[in-house]
């Protein structure tokens, strides 16, 4: 199979299937209600910084695909709604575009200017993999260019690749690799929907990196997405993996309470379905959110309808500011919460 058919088939079976798991941990961060706000609606700001750019709202579409024709449609609806709500946006593994896959899938953003752009390139690449050479720090610069990215991150996916048929699984070395990535590259790292542990962030914090998306487990699993796509192939294997590997990870509240000391500037993703999630990860430690499979079908559909969305889940946010006595987003990092249910649970254990 072709990368080009491989993501096609993510976007259908993001699209169609049930990808993530049935607990909604973000669910469980309840804030304590202020009643005397003293703040009026139209004077809260929501603008934030982060790898130098400014946002209008702390929020981000992360990465979610390229490398085949139907992405064109996909990222330039994204990156034109991007660019009117001043919001930031990643793109999917650029591995197809830089090796000559449907380049313009991904290329298609530079068409609009989004305040804050994120490249993507997976660290399972850094290192041989079945007799592969890994990538250079040119490639990653291509990767760069591709999109005229602010920063480029290294996707940590291995339960992605371990389920995948095809996948590139040796571990070994990518710490290293990374740090060299990082001597010509402005990088982050991120996960893909299983976390990032306190252990895992300060090993990588000295590294070079610029920042951390922790993508924790309560969104797309990739798990799940690989568990259907060994169904169409009928690989029983793969099959029983994904089936076993479905909620593998750090529930995404917990990743990010994990993280919340190392230092970095982190994004909080994977499974925020609205503006209270949003609020959440700011309360919680993160510079912002990142958004993804919720505005699939979306995007899908056009530039406005992906507009229309992020608007919501902006207004429900400014919403939650207001109702938390939030003037701004260093007030909102002060604002009380509680946490509840299976992840207290989690947190209380760790």
């Amino acid at each position: 199979m072709t990368i080009r058919d491989r993501k096609a088939d993510h976007i259908r079976i993001c699209a169609e299937e049930r990808i993530a798991p049935g607990y909604c941990y973000w669910d469980d961060i309840r804030f304590v209600h202020n009643a005397l706000p003293e703040i009026g609606y139209g004077d809260i700001d929501t603008s934030c910084t982060l790898f130098g750019k400014e946002l209008q709202f702390p929020l981000i579409v992360t990465a979610i695909t390229g490398g085949f024709p139907g992405a064109v449609k996909i990222n330039g609806n994204i990156a034109e709604a991007c660019a009117e709500l001043g919001l930031g946006m990643g793109v999917g593994s650029e591995r197809a575009g830089i090796t000559g896959t449907c380049p313009e899938s991904y290329s298609v953003i530079k068409e609009h200017d989004v305040p804050l752009v994120i490249g993507n390139v997976g660290a399972p690449q850094l290192v041989p993999q079945n007799g592969k050479e890994p990538f250079t720090s040119e490639m990653v610069r291509q990767a760069r260019d591709l999109v005229d990215a602010d920063i480029v991150a290294i996707h940590l996916n291995y339960l992605q690749e371990v389920v995948q048929p095809e996948g590139d699984t040796n571990g070994a070395g990518v710490r290293e690799a990374i740090r060299r990535i990082a001597r010509d590259n402005r990088v982050m790292v991120k996960e893909t929907g299983a976390g990032i542990s306190a252990d895992v962030a300060e090993r990588l914090k000295g590294i070079g990196i610029q920042g951390i998306d922790i993508a924790g487990m309560g969104g797309t699993s990739f798990s799940a997405v690989e568990l259907y796509r060994a169904m169409d192939a009928g690989d029983e294997i793969r099959t029983a993996m994904g089936e076993t590997f479905f909620d593998w990870g750090i529930p995404s509240p917990v990743s990010l309470s994990q993280c919340a000391g190392c230092g970095l500037p982190l994004i909080s993703s994977g499974g925020i379905l609205d503006g209270i999630h949003v609020a959440a990860s700011i309360a919680m430690g993160a510079t912002a959110a990142g958004v993804a499979n919720v505005i699939l079908k979306e995007a899908m559909d056009s530039a406005e309808a992906v507009k229309r969305k992020l608007t919501i889940i902006c207004e429900e946010l400014k919403a939650a500011m207001l109702l938390t006595g939030s003037r701004d987003l260093a007030s909102l990092a002060d604002a009380r919460y509680v946490v509840l249910g299976e992840t207290k649970e989690w947190m209380d254990q760790l």
